[in-house]
């Protein structure tokens, strides 16, 4: 028998976290990416879309470490920090409803909101998109942002808006998402592929109007998820972007797993995302 770990799992629409509580245990955080590889297997684990370490941070209320299923660290990941600030907040571990979380791409602030005393959502500000192609990173000779730019991808063209959200995202805006190609250029551009020598998420976006839409997304390291909130807000910035939708104007977006609201607001600069986080159950496992 391994080591035993305790554990909560958590969702944000479906995309599910191992939660590792850093702040009752001390944790020798090399073996996260061999821990989220095993926690993550439905047959011989948890079951999962990746580990998430939640620890003390000097900057913030909490310190979010994420590693997808396959043991590579991510810097962001909007619908974990949802379930982060729930966690933080239902346990104590902060007094007030509005506080900051520190990630690998910095400081996000997270405002909880309750009714009748529950937690019925989470906003987060995701801070402002990236669109330089060198800073998502992409690789390209167009130094303006991509918005809707045609490359050769497998013997055709596809017509792709990078934005980063902390991470990146490649967006194609397509008619009928029932028929978008997320099997075919999810796997070829998400691990490696020339233009994202660092990886990418796929997202596909089908707009629905007046501010609605819908959204599913191929991540880099996981395959097809439930929801990706940073995704969510990649698109809610590629609508905008190709004039589809409006800044300061929430945008609905359906994704594989329920609905999150997302705003870019134009004073600011930043997005805000708001949706549910949601706690499975609790638990032991022992590491192998």
């Amino acid at each position: 028998m391994g080591q035993p770990v305790t554990f909560t799992k958590m969702h944000g629409l479906g995309n599910c976290y191992i939660y590792l509580d850093g702040f009752k245990e001390t944790f020798d955080e090399s073996l996260f990416p061999n821990w989220a590889v095993q926690m993550s297997n439905p047959h011989t684990g948890i079951g999962s879309d990746g580990l998430i370490a939640i620890l003390p941070s000097v900057q913030g209320a909490a310190k979010m470490r994420i590693f997808n299923k396959d043991g590579s660290e991510g810097k962001n990941c909007g619908n974990g920090l949802r379930c982060v600030a729930r966690y933080l907040f239902e346990k104590g571990y902060v007094e007030q409803a509005q506080f900051p979380i520190e990630t690998a791409s910095g400081m996000v602030m997270a405002v909880i909101h309750e009714k009748h005393g529950e937690v019925v959502s989470v906003t987060v500000n995701m801070g402002q998109p990236i669109l330089e192609p060198e800073q998502i990173p992409m690789v390209t000779s167009v130094k303006t942002p991509v918005i809707n730019q045609s490359f050769p991808i497998l013997g055709d063209a596809y017509s792709l808006t990078a934005v980063s959200m902390g991470n990146p995202h490649a967006i194609l805006l397509v008619d009928d998402i029932t028929h978008a190609p997320i099997h075919k250029l999810g796997p070829e551009l998400a691990d490696g592929h020339e233009l994202f020598p660092e990886g990418v998420n796929v997202g596909f976006v089908e707009w629905q109007g007046p501010n609605e839409a819908r959204y599913r997304v191929w991540e880099r390291g996981s395959a097809i998820t439930q929801a990706c909130g940073t995704g969510a807000c990649a698109a809610a910035v590629a609508l905008i972007l190709n004039q589809k939708a409006k800044k300061d104007e929430s945008i609905l977006l359906h994704l594989d797993g329920g609905d999150l609201n997302v705003k870019w607001e134009s004073e600011t600069g930043n997005v805000l995302m708001t949706g549910p986080a949601t706690t499975i159950c609790d638990g032991i496992f022992y590491t192998y």
